[in-house]
């Protein structure tokens, strides 16, 4: 995913553009947006056209886009923001209901920011707008962390902790397995999220850590979601981590306020209960 700069969001009035061919969705995206950032300026689009117009009006602080629109698709939108002056670091969220399939075949270009799946929801879509425009720590959040090398540990470390969490780490993936087995309770897994990178020094790796959480462990993505850091640009091991359970990776180099957001929208995620989806 590309990386990309907040710090042009106006704190008090963000300008979000929500894109979408259906009047239903963008007043159910708009009204979460109401609802959840207070004095946020909605320009609601129904396509590229009148995307492009707004564009060139004033800037914004945050698109969301459906993959297919009336006159063109979300993949062209999010190249087009990039083009428009001043734009080039806005976020730019695909908002589909085939966005996570589409994750893992990696068809996502690298004008998008990131992406939401519909079926998660109107309040998990809540969480993430607010996570980019206006990050809150999740208080008392517990990141079982496994990074072998200690100069990006202690970089990474000092990064979450500045955002509220709280950070066990591990240098290898043995140390992270035995706290979680020491750990397990009926009721506590002994972290609310694990973020670990894929190679490591030790005899596991970060995609064998994975594998414990999903099998022998039986924790799901909302039970224990798992982030997992890699600088492999393959995107067929990109896609693996994700089919095999990864929640979301967070590529190399880290990009701060990326991780902070990603980090942040799953431990919110794995609080939330199921929510009614835009397709209900």
């Amino acid at each position: 995913m590309a990386s990309h700069d907040l710090r042009h969001v106006s704190a008090d009035a963000p300008r979000v553009m929500v894109v979408d061919g259906s009047k239903l969705v963008r007043k159910l995206i708009g009204d979460v947006l109401v609802r959840e950032l207070p004095n946020v300026h909605v320009v609601a689009c129904a396509g590229m056209a009148e995307a492009r117009a707004a564009l060139d009006g004033a800037p914004v602080d945050l698109v969301t886009t459906s993959l297919s629109l009336p006159d063109g698709d979300g993949l062209a939108l999010a190249r087009a923001v990039r083009e428009a002056g001043g734009q080039r670091y806005v976020p730019v969220i695909v908002v589909s209901g085939d966005a996570q399939a589409r994750l893992e075949d990696r068809s996502l270009s690298e004008d998008v920011t990131d992406y939401f799946d519909k079926s998660l929801g109107h309040g998990a879509l809540a969480a993430f707008i607010r996570g980019y425009v206006h990050p809150e720590p999740v208080p008392g959040a517990r990141v079982l962390y496994v990074e072998d090398s200690k100069v990006v540990a202690v970089a990474t470390k000092r990064i979450l902790e500045r955002h509220g969490m709280q950070v066990l780490h591990f240098p290898d993936v043995e140390g992270a397995l035995e706290h979680l087995h020491a750990s397990r309770t009926e009721v506590d897994v002994g972290a609310d999220l694990v973020l670990t990178d894929v190679y490591l020094k030790g005899a596991l790796s970060g995609r064998e850590l994975l594998s414990q959480i999903r099998g022998a462990f039986g924790y799901g993505k909302r039970r224990l979601p798992v982030l997992v850091m890699t600088g492999d640009a393959n995107r067929d091991n990109q896609s693996n981590l994700l089919r095999e359970g990864a929640n979301d990776l967070v590529l190399k180099p880290i990009e701060e306020r990326l991780l902070v957001t990603k980090a942040l929208f799953q431990l919110r995620m794995a609080k939330l209960p199921e929510q009614r989806s835009f397709n209900a």
